[in-house]
C-alpha cells in the first residue's frame, strides 16, 4: 500500500528534522519515521470506513424521521440504496478490515469527527450525484461509481477532514491525507461485488524488503552526509551553497546514497524519483538544478566504477 515514492519522502521528511534538529540520536528518530509511516495506514483505513460511517448517520437520520410525530410517507419508507451499498456492505463484512480497525483502535468517534460527517452527509444527500444515483439503473457499477464519485466530489481534499487529522497528530499533514484517501478510493474501485474483493492491502508491498529499504536509506544518508556534501560541493562551485534551498541539498545527498549504496535500484530510477519528488517539495527551478548537478556526478561515478550496481540495466 506503501509505495516507493511516498516511502522516500518520508525519509525526507525524518531526514530533515534529523539534521535540522542537530540531534545525533540516529535510532530515536527512525523509529519517530517507522512510527509515522504506520500513522499513514491508520489514515488509509479511517477514509476506508468512511462511506460505512456516512451510512450510519443516515441510517440514524432515517430512524429519527420515522419517529417524529407526524412522519410522511417517504419518512416511513426512505430510500436505502445509499445506506444498502454492496460496497459498504462488502466494507462492513471484511473481515480483514474489521480487525485491523479494532487492533489499531480506529474509530470516527470524537465530537468534531461527528459533526464533519453530519456536515458532508448533508451536502451528499442534498447534491444532483446522490439524486442522480437513487434514480440510476440498480446494478453494481451503479453503487460502486457513486462512492468512488462521492469520495472525490465531498471527501478528497476536504479542509474540515484534513485540519482534523493534523490538528490530532504530528504524523499527520496534508499529503498524507490526500495519498490515504486516494489509495482508499482505489481500493473502493476494485470491489466488484459483494463478495468479490475481501482481502486488504497490507502497509508495505514486501514488508521486509521496503522496511529494509527505508532504515537503510535513513541510516547511510546519515552516515555518509559528510561525504555526500562534499561530492555536491564539488559540482556546484559556482554556486553559492548557503543559498541552495537545504531541501535541494538533502535530495540530491538522498540520490547520491541510493546510487552508490543501493545496488538493485536503477539509476534511472533513483533520479527520476528525486525529480519528480523535488517538483512537490522544492522549488520550481529545482528539477533543473538537481538533474544537472546529479548528472555530473553520475559521470564520475561511471568513470571511477563508484556505481556498485548489480543486474541488467540497472547503471543505466
Amino acid at each position: 500500500m506503501l509505495n516507493r515514492r511516498l516511502l522516500r519522502v518520508k525519509v525526507m521528511q525524518a531526514l530533515y528534522g534529523h539534521f535540522q534538529s542537530g540531534s545525533d540520536d540516529m535510532v530515536k528518530n527512525e523509529k519517530s519515521l517507522i512510527l509515522s509511516l504506520n500513522r499513514v495506514y491508520d489514515l488509509y483505513l479511517y477514509f476506508l470506513i468512511l462511506p460505512i460511517e456516512l451510512a450510519d448517520i443516515a441510517e440514524v437520520q432515517f430512524e429519527e424521521a420515522r419517529n417524529k410525530a407526524l412522519p410522511s410517507s417517504e419518512d416511513m419508507n426512505p430510500n436505502r440504496r445509499f445506506v444498502d451499498n454492496y460496497v459498504i456492505a462488502s466494507l462492513r463484512q471484511n473481515a480483514a478490515l474489521q480487525r485491523l480497525i479494532q487492533d489499531r483502535k480506529i474509530a470516527w468517534s470524537i465530537e468534531e469527527d461527528r459533526d464533519t460527517l453530519k456536515k458532508i452527509w448533508k451536502q451528499i444527500k442534498s447534491s444532483d450525484l446522490y439524486l442522480e444515483y437513487l434514480e440510476a439503473e440498480d446494478k453494481p457499477s451503479t453503487h460502486r461509481k457513486f462512492i468512488e464519485n462521492m469520495m472525490n466530489k465531498f471527501c478528497l481534499d476536504n479542509d474540515d477532514i484534513y485540519s482534523s487529522f493534523q490538528e490530532r497528530s504530528i504524523y499527520w499533514d496534508y499529503d498524507d491525507c490526500d495519498y490515504a484517501m486516494h489509495m482508499a478510493i482505489r481500493y473502493f474501485g476494485k470491489i466488484k461485488s459483494l463478495s468479490s474483493f475481501k482481502s486488504l492491502p497490507g502497509m508495505w508491498k514486501d514488508e521486509e524488503e521496503d522496511e529494509r529499504f527505508v532504515k537503510n536509506l535513513f541510516r547511510r544518508t546519515i552516515t555518509y552526509e559528510a561525504e555526500n556534501s562534499k561530492l555536491i560541493e564539488s559540482k556546484t562551485k559556482n554556486w553559492d551553497v548557503d543559498r541552495i534551498a537545504s531541501l535541494d541539498i538533502l535530495f540530491m545527498k538522498m540520490a547520491i546514497t541510493e546510487f552508490q549504496h543501493f545496488s538493485s535500484i536503477p539509476v534511472k530510477v533513483t533520479l527520476n524519483e528525486y525529480i519528480e519528488i523535488a517538483k512537490l517539495f522544492s522549488s520550481p527551478r529545482s528539477k533543473m538544478f538537481i538533474n544537472g548537478v546529479l548528472d555530473k556526478l553520475l559521470i564520475e561515478f561511471r568513470n571511477e566504477n563508484k556505481l556498485k550496481k548489480s543486474g541488467r540495466g540497472l547503471m543505466q
